[in-house]
């Protein structure tokens, strides 16, 4: 997209004032390149060949040597969407145009047979390290690490992350937005920071840790810091994360190229779109206002015309049909369909914003004159479209997850507030379905093409000359890496930092971009996830999907392995997995089973495990190490909600500390949690405020009568909690100096082990979204907060009680 005239003058004048940067820099240094690649990381010291004498008269230094990139590697762009399928986004037949991406694929190659995991972490975990997901420890999300080689949740250091290595080879490495890659025990300021990105081979981290953010208040990091989005003035109300995660990256072109222009870039460009909540501002979701009414059924015969016309899937390609647990569009009531058609209008509006971020990254390429010369891949979907949003979408998924039901009506009244900062909001299964056409099922389905078969998009101006070009080799994500290594001239490391590595088990998919022809070098791959798996070679694929619903929380495997019905497919004719001609070819399905164990024992994939609320380890939560009960805090303390002191389904106490100035006091004291869900101490007109916001539909306030007087005080928040199971109601007290000031009732309770997924628990502020509707976030404290101490006492619960909550958690970690 073109650049106006003024955005270029100011865009001129920035790199002229970078250039005298360079040059004065490039004088100092005076260095000399060492430019032969290495698979020994770091490269040895060389063996100084200054002269040395009495004074630096009689003597002659030598040339300091640094690592350089191979001559004339180009710049990496490495872009990953989250949980859109393969029937979303225009460049490969969806409704929603994506005019940036049509214009990488117009310069580039599309590829129509490539493919994930089926869920996130896995994916990025192969993504970034080029071996299976099993062999990097990611054979499920962080959340649900166990002690098994294939699933500790732990990126190991024998898998080097391709970022070290470009790193240690003369590149400039950024990563940019989602990482779930940070075991959730490692989340909290606590540490360790192992495999957190900055140790991992990126010189700059700008993003968030976990599966999602809120849009509108992320909880975001730069490098190991937490630190609060900051929303350029004139732009409040219609400014996110996408936009700011894309003026990060094109601040670091500027200014990389600027100073060192023949330094080449590998950046890696993760937005939190398209996952859940879909925030995004109104005036995108209004582009989209009555285009989704007819229904995801008509939809997926419409994207599936368009497929064919662009060729993006084989002219004989089949749609496959509905599967019966998901409704027809048609079956939904007038109000069902106006939430459904309004959510899907926000993913939408989401998809072109996020489109519209690509592009402006791609003109800072172009006006620094890197375009050309800039090795692009646009993975459209780390998995397929997320099933997760229940069969009739959900205004807060945080609710959807915790088992709460909404009221039909309540949403059509909230209408126009999906999308926004209020909304937790995701789409029904049946638009994920719709999606994820022309294919069967979708996210965390590894055994059908739905779950598994995303675009990819690859253009390198300089390199690829098949301009608009569609490949249909078979790959997989791990083959990313491989191709970044032959295409930059990189040989695979056989050490990094002190540590042998794993063969890389990806290849290069260089080989296709001269001849779309070419036979395909990917012969055989194994897909699994929580028993969910399939094993394709050479044209055929054995299928086994394990029971369990995508959009069914808290619930493991629902049968037996042995009792799995496997399918197969013969892809040479079958592009869509629509025909299982498993009864007419039983000796093919039997070699494809046997040669799956043998994969699954070569790559770590064993034990298959199904489970979900077994895998729960609290022990290795922080705050519930060692059974302690009793939490001090100090102001300013942010503390991620998995490291915070326990307060579901139990009784407690939050007593603060707190001197009160002369002229008063206003501001949160503590809180957790944010606009979907949570709790908030604060002080209001001088007069404590408990406030219970449950999941948005709820908010119920307990405030004293007395204003706080001057000097040392002591509020003590009382929550006495009803008991006899989960998510039960409370008496909430409130007292002041011991003596009590209200008191309040609460029907019912959050009963899920976290508030949030990427909110904190503050104290002497209320940092991302507020938890309550009566201020603005941060709404910082005005006093001075001493300490605050909350007493937790244990949650009697019963082994049923938590299975269900270990469940649940494992749900909404899955769905992240």
């Amino acid at each position: 997209m073109p650049l106006k005239e003024s955005r270029r003058r100011g865009i001129g004048a920035l790199l002229a004032g970078y250039a005298g940067i360079a040059a004065a820099a490039m004088l100092a240094v005076g260095v000399l390149a060492q430019d032969v690649p290495q698979t020994v990381l770091p490269r040895p010291e060389p063996p100084s060949k200054a002269r040395i004498g009495q004074t630096y008269k009689d003597s002659q230094p030598d040339v300091i040597a640094v690592p350089a990139a191979p001559a004339g590697a180009p710049n990496v762009l490495l872009i990953v969407i989250d949980d859109v399928g393969y029937g979303a986004w225009g460049t490969f037949g969806g409704q929603i145009p994506t005019p940036s991406v049509d214009r990488l694929a117009k310069m580039g190659l599309r590829y129509t047979r490539f493919h994930t995991t089926a869920l996130c972490s896995p994916t990025r975990a192969a993504l970034l390290t080029g071996r299976n997901h099993h062999s990097a420890g990611a054979g499920v999300i962080t959340e649900m690490g166990t002690g098994y080689p294939g699933y500790t949740g732990q990126i190991p250091k024998s898998t080097a992350l391709v970022a070290e290595v470009l790193r240690q080879n003369g590149y400039s490495t950024a990563w940019y937005g989602k990482n779930h890659n940070v075991p959730d025990w490692e989340t909290s300021i606590a540490g360790p920071y192992d495999r957190w990105p900055i140790l991992q081979g990126f010189d700059h981290f700008f993003g968030f840790v976990g599966g999602e953010a809120n849009q509108w208040a992320p909880g975001l990091f730069r490098n190991n810091e937490r630190i609060a989005m900051e929303v350029p003035k004139g732009r409040e109300g219609h400014y996110t994360l996408n936009d700011a995660l894309a003026d990060e990256a094109v601040k670091l072109i500027y200014r990389q190229k600027s100073v060192t222009p023949d330094r080449p870039l590998f950046i890696y460009f993760a937005p939190g779109a398209m996952h859940a909540p879909h925030h995004v501002p109104k005036k995108w979701i209004d582009k989209f206002k009555g285009q989704f009414d007819q229904g995801w059924d008509k939809y997926r015969e419409e994207t599936y015309q368009r497929q064919l016309k662009l060729g993006v899937i084989p002219a004989d390609t089949k749609l496959t049909p509905r599967p019966k647990e998901i409704p027809a569009y048609d079956s939904l009531t007038l109000d069902q369909k106006k939430v459904a058609a309004r959510l899907m209008e926000a993913f939408a509006g989401f998809a072109a914003q996020t489109d519209y971020e690509i592009g402006r990254i791609l003109d800072a390429l172009d006006q620094t004159g890197q375009l050309n010369n800039t090795l692009i891949f646009c993975m459209i979907g780390d998995n397929g479209s997320s099933m997760e949003g229940t069969l009739l979408g959900a205004f807060n998924e945080l609710a959807a997850i915790g088992g709460i039901p909404e009221e039909i009506a309540w949403n059509v009244r909230h209408l126009d507030e999906i999308g926004g900062p209020k909304a937790y909001n995701h789409f029904p299964v049946g638009w994920a379905w719709a999606t994820n056409t022309p294919f069967q099922w979708g996210k965390q389905v590894a055994s059908h093409f739905g779950g598994i078969r995303n675009p990819l998009v690859i253009a390198w101006p300089d390199r690829i000359k098949d301009a608009g070009g569609i490949r249909w080799q078979f790959h997989h994500v791990i083959d990313v890496v491989p191709t970044i290594l032959q295409a930059v001239g990189i040989p695979e490391p056989t050490m990094v930092n002190g540590v042998a590595q794993k063969a890389i088990e990806g290849v290069s998919m260089v080989y296709s971009f001269d001849d779309a022809g070419a036979e395909g070098t990917r012969k055989l791959q194994y897909f699994e996830l929580l028993g969910n798996r399939a094993l394709y070679r050479d044209g055929w694929m054995a299928s086994v999907r394990h029971g369990r619903l995508p959009w069914i929380t808290g619930a493991g495997g629902s049968r037996g392995f042995e009792e799995d019905t496997w399918e197969l497919y013969d892809l040479r004719s079958d592009y869509s997995q629509y025909s299982d001609v498993a009864a007419k070819y039983p000796d093919k399905l039997e070699e494809l089973q046997e040669a799956f164990w043998v994969e699954a024992r070569k790559y770590q994939v064993l034990p298959l495990d199904d489970r979900i609320a077994e895998r729960m380890n609290p022990a290795m939560r922080p705050s519930l190490i060692a059974g302690r009960t009793t939490f001090t805090y100090y102001q300013g303390a942010r503390i991620a909600d998995s490291s915070a002191a326990p307060t579901q389904n139990r009784s407690h106490t939050i007593t603060a500390y707190l001197d009160i100035p002369r002229g008063g006091a206003e501001g949160v004291v503590a809180a957790t949690g944010g606009a979907a869900l949570g709790f908030s101490l604060y002080v209001k007109d001088r007069r404590p405020v408990y406030e219970y916001n449950y999941y948005s539909v709820r908010h119920t306030i307990v405030a004293g009568q007395q204003p706080l007087e001057p000097g040392a005080n002591v509020v003590r928040v009382e929550f006495l909690y009803d008991g006899r199971g989960l998510g039960k109601g409370a008496t909430v007290s409130l007292f002041v100096n011991d003596t009590k000031v209200g008191q309040g009732r609460l029907e019912a309770t959050a009963w899920v082990g976290k508030y949030s997924t990427d909110e904190t628990f503050d104290v002497g502020e209320d940092s991302g979204s507020p938890v309550s509707q009566a201020y603005a976030a941060p709404n910082r404290f005005t006093g001075t907060i001493r300490k605050l101490v909350v007493d937790s006492q244990p949650a009697k619960l019963t082994p049923a009680d938590q299975r269900r909550i270990a469940a649940a958690e494992r749900a909404a970690a899955i769905a992240q």
